[in-house]
């Protein structure tokens, strides 16, 4: 029966078992205990334990201290270091048990001790995974809902918590068609069911855009993809939400900023018509004027009544003809110098907002895009809408302008340029602008283009004088063509 023990207790080379007499020498020593430890039973045999502390926990008194813990207590366990013979360190699953006699005479005490160095490093490994992929969720701009089959909630992620207005323990066991309006619920449970039933998908592996529903009762637009994962024969579904508000309010924000570039367009390509007009019409007025006034002269003080109405009606028609000539100055007036909205306002802000409208479209023409905006520029006292109105309008052109080239580069950038102005610059790689027609591009009725009527350059000019700046166009260093305008920095007393 010995024997058998003996084989038994060597059999287990996991685990390091021995047994100390009462004053803390070994007595006996197993298998394990060498291919843990380091020592044969030759070596170990009467040696003093206290060998298989560190030295700063044998001047801690520690050794002395484990055994009167385990006399008193019957045993104790513990995860401590522990020395080998070739002096490295192993962490330790400790357990000493004090042996008595029938009479309670203590005899000694038996180890046993397991090194569980690579298991808690891997559940240190384990841990770190968990904490970075914890942290990770917790940050994603995406909402993580796990559900099972049934569509039961299992874990609601903080973004989910803040997406949704819920605490994780208020959903958790209850069915994810809470999170839905009513109209979206019955249609998502016929959706898993016809998936379970069938495996034809709906949801499961795309990305649809439809409509969740927050604690308050408020309904968003999001973004929901949705996979699928079997653990153990059981299936598992993860959902990851986009709240599309922001999105929304952006895009309506950008269709209105659109519909308001387009009726300044409108507004200024009327505006500068009527200045034209203004300006043509004004000079024939007052010839006709001069003339009335000079044939009512002719007719001087006749005593014929014909004579007479006829002379009343003249100067009649010179006063209405001056009369006329008054509003139109008064129009031109109105058109060059009106209201305007002028703010201070930051340039690169300006250019990025206006760029992100005039953009749309050159990813699909096959169109590059170099931007260098210099967010250190300061600020500029300017009516916003105007000078999006001629950056837009400069970017377009350039887009047209490349419609055909083989190589179909944009750059826009900003900079400072002297008298205290401000620099903003437009270039293309199209097949450039001849320079005699460069020279009256900026002229109302000049167009390079087939179907245009040459009104937009001429609004950017005006647009441009009128804010104190300039604008013109260049042959590019690559080919093609820059524009560039000019507005002045913000003074003090502005």
């Amino acid at each position: 029966m010995l024997e058998e023990l003996g084989l038994l207790i060597d059999g287990a080379t996991n685990y390091a078992i021995y047994m100390l007499d009462p004053e803390g020498r070994v007595t006996i020593w197993n298998c394990g205990a060498q291919k843990i430890k380091g020592w044969n039973e030759a070596e170990i045999i009467g040696q003093d334990f206290s060998i298989f502390y560190s030295p700063s926990d044998v001047a801690a008194g520690k050794p002395r201290r484990d055994l009167e813990r385990a006399s008193l207590a019957g045993s104790i366990e513990e995860e401590s270091w522990r020395i080998r013979k070739d002096g490295s360190e192993f962490l330790a699953s400790v357990t000493i048990t004090a042996l008595r006699s029938g009479n309670g005479a203590l005899r000694g005490f038996g180890k046993v001790i397991r090194d569980i160095t690579d298991q808690k490093a891997a559940a240190a490994a384990v841990s770190r995974r968990e904490h970075h992929l914890r942290s990770i969720l917790a940050t994603v701009p995406e909402a993580m809902i796990v559900m099972n089959g049934s569509g039961t909630i299992s874990s609601f992620s903080s973004t989910a918590e803040t997406m949704f207005g819920y605490r994780e323990a208020e959903v958790l066991g209850r069915n994810v068609g809470m999170l839905m309006p009513e109209s979206e619920r019955a249609m998502h449970a016929g959706h898993l069911r016809t998936y379970l039933e069938t495996g034809v998908r709906h949801v499961i592996g795309s990305i649809r855009v439809t409509t969740a529903r927050r604690s308050d009762g408020e309904e968003f637009p999001i973004e929901l993809a949705v996979g699928e994962v079997s653990i153990g024969g059981e299936r598992i579904f993860t959902g990851f939400i986009r709240d599309l508000t922001s999105r929304r309010e952006d895009d309506r924000k950008m269709r209105e900023l659109q519909s308001r570039l387009v009726h300044v367009s409108r507004v200024s390509a009327m505006g500068t018509m009527a200045s034209m007009l203004a300006h043509e019409i004004n000079q024939p007025l007052t010839a006709i004027a001069a003339y009335l006034e000079t044939t009512r002269d002719m007719i001087g003080d006749s005593k014929d009544g014909l004579l007479v109405e006829i002379s009343e009606a003249l100067q009649l028609a010179a006063a209405q003809t001056l009369r006329a000539g008054e509003i139109i100055r008064r129009l031109r007036s109105f058109v060059d110098g009106g209201d305007t909205g002028f703010r201070l306002e930051r340039l690169d802000a300006l250019v990025n907002e206006a760029t992100s409208l005039g953009l749309l479209g050159v990813r699909e023409a096959g169109i590059s895009v170099t931007m260098t905006i210099d967010a250190g520029l300061g600020q500029v006292f300017v009516d916003r809408i105007q000078i999006q109105q001629v950056l837009v309008n400069l970017i377009r052109n350039a887009i047209q302008a490349m419609a055909t080239a083989p190589t179909r580069h944009l750059t826009i950038a900003t900079a400072p340029d002297r008298d205290g102005c401000a620099r903003v610059s437009v270039g293309d790689t199209g097949a450039g602008i001849d320079a005699a027609v460069r020279e009256r591009l900026f002229e109302a009725f000049a167009t390079t283009k087939e179907s245009g009527m040459g009104l937009g350059l001429s609004i950017c000019r005006t647009i441009i004088e009128a804010h104190g700046g300039r604008i013109w166009a260049e042959a590019g260093p690559a080919g093609g063509t820059v524009f560039h305008f000019t507005v002045p920095f913000a003074g003090e007393d502005q």
